[in-house]
Order: structure tokens, then C-alpha cells, then sequence
């Protein structure tokens, strides 16, 4: 809130701890730690191992950049981090997304630490059906239906979300649209993340310039570390862009 309030772009970095080799995790750290990365991000929406903690763990290790978990489902939790996207799935329509987990999550939560940052989550058409939505058994908001999203981010913060997020999914085709973040941005006053698809700087800041207030970049890194010094060191230099 208080760098939306300054004009200030902030920069996530996602790791999925079922992609990430232990060589690449390392060197994505390092580069995060180089580039003054704002936040970790750790999750997906299917992990099959056991590595959550232990990517934790190193990251807690290695920095202080704050640790925020972004689960797929309620097996992603842990205490060693410093925060949670408490996500409602609120593009779709599956009960146990918008209401159902959280539920069961709710007294692990209560007991731990972590500060708890309800989240309205959005998955919108990025070209390509991703994991997300399978997993997830909802349809993406189109891409082209910007009134959709506008309603759907409006009716979120009104709910009492501290928080909205776009995503147009992991491995998505394009990003979402300048337009359709513009068009939130305009409506609504909580900070707005946005991410999927996003693959170099430039796409970064202009997401940013539409009104996103924290770029989020997971797959692109995961062959490209370097990326991540990239896109921070562009979105930091950016000021408070008038609309």
C-alpha cells in the first residue's frame, strides 16, 4: 500500500517448487538478492514433491527479501514464510475455490504467523489453457471481455480483498492486456498484481505503465535467471505514471 500510495513499481519473483533445479534455484536467488527484488513468491498450482519448505528455508537463508505463499491448494502452507496470498478464486465458479479451501485452511493460519493478505485472484485468457484452470475447473475471463474483469475486480475489493491479482496463467501465450489492467487500475484503489506471459522488460513496464502495481515473473526465469536482473532494475527506475 505504501508504494502504491508513492508511485513506486514492485517486482516478484515466482518459483514453483516443482520446476526449479537446485543450480537454476541458487543462481535465480543470487540474481534476486543483486537486483533488489521486492518479493519471493512460492508456489503452483500442482506440486508433487517435497521441496516448499525446503525452497523456503534457503531463500531465508541465502536474504531477507519477504517470502509470500501463492498455493494452489491448501498442501502449500507453511509457516517458515512470511506472508500468504489468501486467494478466492473470484473470476470463476467453483465453491470450493472461492469459499471451500480457505475454510480449511483458515485454522492453520490462525496458529501460525504469517500475515494473512486475502487476495482477489483473476485468471484471464492468455492464449493458451493452463494449468490453473484445469486444476481448477474454471474458465478464464477472455481476454477481450474487459468488462467482465472490471466487474469481477470491482465487486472484489468491495468484498474486502486487500489485494487483486490477474494472472493469465503460467506458460501463457501473451500477458494480459494493457486495456484490461487499465481499465481495474482505474476502477478500484487496492493494489494490483499482474502476471503470466510476461517474457522481457519492456512488457514488464508497460503492464506497469497501465496501472499494475507488482509484476509477477516465474516461468520466463526458469531458463533465463538473468531476466529477473533485467525486469527489477526497469521497474524500479519507473516513477508515478498519470493515467
Amino acid at each position: 500500500m505504501q508504494a502504491k500510495r508513492q508511485g513506486h513499481k514492485l517486482f516478484a519473483v515466482l518459483i514453483d517448487p516443482d520446476k526449479m533445479k537446485l543450480t537454476g534455484f541458487n543462481r535465480v536467488i543470487q540474481t534476486a538478492i543483486e537486483a533488489q527484488v521486492d518479493f519471493f513468491f512460492i508456489g503452483g498450482s500442482l506440486i508433487v514433491n517435497d521441496m516448499l519448505d525446503r525452497c523456503i528455508r534457503a531463500i531465508k537463508e541465502a536474504c531477507d527479501i519477504p517470502v509470500i505463499l501463492f498455493p494452489g491448494n491448501t498442501y502449500q502452507l507453511s509457516h517458515r514464510a512470511d506472508g500468504i496470498l489468501f486467494l478466492s478464486l473470484i473470476s470463476g465458479r467453483n465453491p470450493d475455490l472461492l469459499i471451500g479451501n480457505q475454510v480449511l485452511a483458515a485454522p492453520f493460519l490462525k496458529q501460525s504467523s504469517l500475515e494473512i493478505l486475502s487476495t482477489g485472484y483473476m485468471l484471464i485468457d492468455g492464449g493458451v489453457q493452463t494449468t490453473v484452470s484445469y486444476i481448477s475447473n474454471t474458465q478464464p475471463i477472455p481476454a477481450n471481455k474487459t468488462d467482465i474483469a472490471l466487474c469481477t475486480a470491482m465487486a472484489g475489493e468491495m468484498l474486502g480483498m486487500r489485494l487483486l491479482y490477474m494472472d493469465a496463467g503460467s506458460g501463457a501465450k501473451v500477458p494480459v492486456s494493457d486495456e484490461m489492467i487499465r481499465s481495474v487500475a482505474e476502477a478500484t484503489s487496492v493494489p494490483l498484481i499482474a502476471g503470466g506471459g510476461i517474457r522481457d522488460p519492456a512488457t514488464a513496464v508497460r503492464l506497469a505503465k497501465a496501472g499494475a502495481d507488482i509484476i509477477v515473473v516465474g516461468n520466463a526465469i526458469e531458463s533465463n535467471p538473468e531476466l529477473v536482473y533485467d525486469i527489477s532494475t526497469s521497474l524500479h527506475k519507473m516513477k508515478q505514471v498519470t493515467i
